[in-house]
């Protein structure tokens, strides 16, 4: 199972790395654009739609590799606390709950957007040749799926540990300068 496990995580993690990239693309749009319109007076046409369009396949790209991470927000200041099997039940209870209910509208929704979007080669109306969205809006579906497999691997985490009284080993990428995991959670390289 611990292979299944890092093999949804090293997907996700592989998901959220290439995305990542889109920051550095927007930290130079952004550059450009200003300089652009500040230093030399020519604001461009396409800099407010590719950083829209940048930031929105980052954000919704990184879901699935924080999920992976254990980094997505929750009331730690008490859950930590909490013996781990009880963890684990809450972790059941609001995935079953409310987690798969919303990535399965995600994308199910994601789907009938993206399928529009390419049906009317939808475009950008913020600028005058407004860049192609049809591309982008396709990562919503790709997005909820990547976020529905990570979420089946933290379900199965969760019976796990609700079994065990252990939290299985994880994948990590990146450590946090304080440490405050989840209670008996290993860290595997």
């Amino acid at each position: 199972m611990e292979r299944v496990l890092f093999l949804i995580d090293r997907l996700s993690t592989w998901a959220g790395k290439l995305f990542a990239w889109a920051v550095l693309v927007l930290t130079f749009t952004v550059s450009y654009e200003v300089f652009m319109r500040y230093v030399m007076g020519q604001p461009t046409a396409w800099a407010y739609d590719s950083a829209y369009i940048l930031y929105g396949a980052l954000f919704i790209m990184a879901g699935a590799y924080t999920l992976s991470q254990n980094g997505h927000v929750r009331g730690d200041v008490v859950y930590r606390l909490w013996p781990v099997r009880v963890q684990a039940g809450i972790d059941l209870v609001l995935y079953l709950l409310f987690f798969f209910p919303g990535i399965i509208a995600l994308v199910y929704s994601g789907y009938g957007f993206a399928k529009l979007s390419w049906l009317v080669q939808e475009r950008s109306s913020f600028s005058p040749d407004g860049p192609p969205l049809y591309h982008f809006k396709s990562l919503i579906p790709i997005a909820g799926a990547l976020l529905l497999l990570q979420g089946l691997a933290e379900l199965a985490r969760a019976a796990i540990a609700l079994k065990t009284g252990r939290w299985p080993r994880r994948l990590h990428d990146v450590h946090e300068v304080e440490v405050h995991g989840r209670v008996g959670e290993g860290i595997a390289e």
